[in-house]
Parts: C-alpha cells; sequence; structure tokens
C-alpha cells in the first residue's frame, strides 16, 4: 500500500481528495492536516510514502513545508497554478505539481508515478512557467513587496525588515520597474499572479 498525508486547510477539498484516492486499491490515506505547520510532526507520527500539500495553507505555505521535508515525496496540489510557484516547488526538491482542477485518476497516477521515482507536472503549467520565466526579483525585493501587500507604509515597512525608509523605497521602485508596474499595489498584483511571492 501506498501511505499518503493530505495537508489543506480547506476542510471539503482535504476530505474529497481523502475520499477519492481512498476508493484506489493500493492507496491509503493514512493522515490529513489542516495547517502546513502540522505537518512535520504528522509525517513524524505517520511515515508516509507521499505528502499532498496545498500551497497556501495557515502556519506554513506547502513551499515553506516542501523545503523542510527533504527526503520526503511531496506533490503540491493547488488551485494556484502559478509559473513562480512550480519553479518554487521545483527549487525545494517537490516530485510533483497538480493543479486541483485534474481528473481524480491523473491524481492518483501522479501518486504511483512520484513513488515510482518519476517527477510528475502539470503539462499546461510547465509549458507557461517555461515562457513567463524566473522571477526578476530579488530576495530582498520580494521581503518588500509582500510587506507592502495590504498598503503598509514605507516607515512600516521600513521597521518591520529593519530597513531605512530609503532602502525601501529603492527596494520598491527596482521591484516596480522588474514587474512592468504602475505602482506598488500594481507590482505587488503582478508577482503574485505569477507567483513570484
Amino acid at each position: 500500500m501506498i501511505r499518503v498525508l493530505i495537508a489543506d486547510d480547506q476542510d471539503l477539498v482535504r476530505g474529497g481528495l481523502a475520499a477519492l484516492l481512498g476508493l484506489e486499491p493500493d492507496i491509503e490515506v493514512v493522515a490529513e492536516v489542516a495547517r502546513g505547520d502540522e505537518v512535520l510532526a504528522s509525517v513524524a507520527a505517520h511515515r508516509p510514502d507521499v505528502v499532498l500539500l496545498d500551497i497556501e495553507m495557515p502556519g506554513l505555505s506547502g513551499l515553506e513545508v516542501a523545503e523542510r521535508l527533504a527526503g520526503t515525496r511531496v506533490v503540491i496540489v493547488t488551485t494556484f497554478g502559478r509559473p513562480g510557484y512550480l519553479r518554487r516547488a521545483l527549487d525545494a526538491g517537490v516530485a510533483g505539481f497538480v493543479v486541483k482542477d485534474a481528473p481524480a485518476a491523473e491524481l492518483a497516477a501522479a501518486v504511483r508515478r512520484v513513488v515510482a521515482g518519476e517527477r510528475v507536472v502539470d503539462p499546461k503549467l510547465a509549458v507557461t512557467a517555461l515562457a513567463v520565466g524566473a522571477s526578476p526579483l530579488t530576495v530582498r525585493e520580494g521581503d518588500v513587496l509582500r510587506a507592502a501587500d495590504g498598503g503598509a507604509s514605507v516607515a512600516d515597512i521600513a521597521r518591520a525588515l529593519f530597513l531605512t525608509e530609503g532602502t525601501v523605497r529603492n527596494y520598491l521602485s527596482s521591484a516596480i520597474g522588474k514587474t512592468g508596474a504602475r505602482n506598488r499595489a500594481e507590482a505587488v498584483s503582478v508577482a503574485r499572479s505569477h507567483g513570484w511571492l
């Protein structure tokens, strides 16, 4: 039996995935968690063969969890099929990346292929990721844009990130230019839509 742990903050989605995979004769769902910060303890307790992770969860994102699960086969199962997320997931060493609107049979097949040592990536998303390219933002520009999300002032961002206000303005200006945006709110939106944040 292939032992699977499912991490998704939406009860209905998590339960639906568990029910669908439970119909497979060779797959057993051994645990379900609703928060990213619950995954590591659950992996230690249940020792799954594959961990299915959503990206946007409370506590830790699926991408943050994947970075901490070295040696564990991880498949990202997400609504957010953004090219930047795919790149970050692959950099974190995930074995698969599947969007939630894929047919149930594809998810079960992805689990089996990952256990067999293959890497599974949604083909449409792979093409889009190649077309969009890597994030043009530096790590610090990304930090500043994340802090700017929601309308924080330059002073607030500077305090939160232990930077000077002038440095924050420089990072914001650079990020706006690199995203082709007209202002920081638009830069945040562009970066989020590409999965760069």
